[in-house]
């Protein structure tokens, strides 16, 4: 039975979850394998409408059960209060699964945060604040907090002074704030432990018994590809790996055992936060966008910059994450343009190129060139196949699909859970 990835293609927010909770109900599990609640999902259930920050979409599926793996960073506080609204709009969360080996965001994490980005200045990367980065950096200099540590006292006492030595350092002396208290720390911490001990297994194990015995797992990511680490646009990118390799160490899943890996793509472009966006609209156009579209990030309640659609970004994530499909959503969001711009190329030092340039002052220097497709006025979030769309929509899906390098194989016409053209079954 297939093991699916389920990734942005852009720079996130590309409707990530409701594809997750509209494959939910066909899928044994959902796993996030990366990030933390810096990443923020919109799911639109009937009337009902859902902002997830942690916790996997597929929690929403009664069916599916739902696992945050050892590549997520957690903070405890943030997962208990998602958790607790769920539970009491009557969402069961009793399946939820949470590796042992997940980091745990601590306060000290979220303080080093808030102080170095305010400390950046005019050079701020423009994190969410939520302790993510100094959680991965802390992971890889070894002195990280992992959630089975909450159940040795004597370790996580250890642990916690460790990384305390060099970050009261930092904050006494560079950024003249009050040193924290180690035993405080563990103090809180342990207060989790009780709460989050039915939650907790060993992920890796769990998920590669559910494949041997042919269940079907969906990996979700948060973020985009334009976004990651190692591939995005750096240094304005998340600390984790959004794309699909990320799924395999963040879940302990081999790369054999993946069948389908589905990028997400708005029928235009958003970003939020600091960072280089060559189709970025400073109009009216680009303030339509972001109105009809309702382009406010979900985690930050920030407004997202809004942009005309990028063929060079798609096929960029077409080649780094190996996509098989495009899931396209908020195609609903361009009715009512009478003609609307596709970003097919980059002009860089006068020079055309269309492949995403890897030297940053590049990226930083590029200038869309655009073709642009005619649009269309009817409303299309009552169409249920392909050819109930009118024809320039059609024409839009079809010149989008030949210029990003993978099949469409899915359409969102609407916010709804409902809202979906399915053209090719992604299992």
């Amino acid at each position: 039975m297939p093991a699916l990835v389920l990734l942005g293609a852009q720079w996130g927010d590309e409707g990530k979850g409701k594809a997750t909770d509209l494959l939910g109900g066909s899928v044994d599990y959902v796993v996030r394998y990366q990030g933390g609640n810096n990443a923020g999902h919109t799911v639109v259930v009937g009337d009902q409408k859902y902002a997830l920050h942690l916790l996997p979409s597929g929690i929403l599926t009664p069916e599916c059960t739902p696992v945050i793996g050892n590549g997520v960073v957690v903070d405890p506080s943030v997962l208990f209060s998602e958790l607790n609204g769920l539970n009491e709009r009557g969402v069961d969360t009793s399946k939820l699964l949470i590796s042992g080996n997940a980091h745990i965001i601590t306060p000290y994490n979220v303080t080093v945060d808030k102080v170095t980005e305010r400390f950046l200045g005019k050079r701020k990367i423009g994190t969410t604040g939520r302790g993510i980065g100094p959680t991965y950096a802390d992971k890889i200099n070894r002195v990280g907090i992992r959630v089975q540590d909450l159940y040795d006292e004597s370790i996580l006492t250890q642990k916690v002074e460790a990384a305390l030595d060099g970050k009261n350092q930092l904050l006494t002396k560079v950024f003249n704030r009050r040193a924290i208290e180690a035993a405080q720390v563990v103090e809180e911490l342990l207060t989790y432990a009780d709460r989050l001990k039915p939650y907790v297994a060993d992920t890796v194990l769990v998920l590669n018994k559910a494949l041997d015995d042919d269940k079907v797992v969906l990996f979700e990511g948060g973020q985009g590809t334009l976004l990651d680490i190692d591939h995005g646009t750096y240094p304005f990118v998340t600390s984790s790996n959004p794309t699909a390799g990320g799924a395999c160490t963040g879940s302990g899943v081999g790369p054999t055992k993946i069948n389908r890996v589905i990028g997400i793509l708005k029928a235009y472009t958003t970003r939020v936060g600091a960072g280089p966006f060559p189709t970025e609209l400073f109009d009216e156009d680009g303030e339509a966008l972001r109105r009809i579209g309702r382009e406010r990030g979900v985690t930050t309640g920030r407004d997202r910059r809004c942009g005309w659609f990028d063929a060079v970004i798609a096929r960029y994530a077409t080649r780094v994450n190996g996509l098989t499909d495009f899931f396209l959503t908020k195609l609903d969001v361009l009715t009512g343009w009478e003609q609307i711009p596709v970003c097919v190329a980059y002009e860089i030092d006068g020079k055309r190129v269309e492949e995403l340039p890897y030297s940053q002052s590049d990226f930083h220097h590029a200038k869309p060139i655009y073709e642009t497709l005619p649009g269309w006025s009817e409303d299309i979030t009552k169409a249920k196949s392909f050819s109930d769309l009118p024809k320039n929509a059609q024409a839009y899906v079809k010149a989008l699909e030949e210029m990003s390098g993978a099949p469409i194989s899915a359409i969102g016409v609407g916010p709804g859970r409902t809202e979906t053209i399915e053209i090719n079954s992604f299992i």
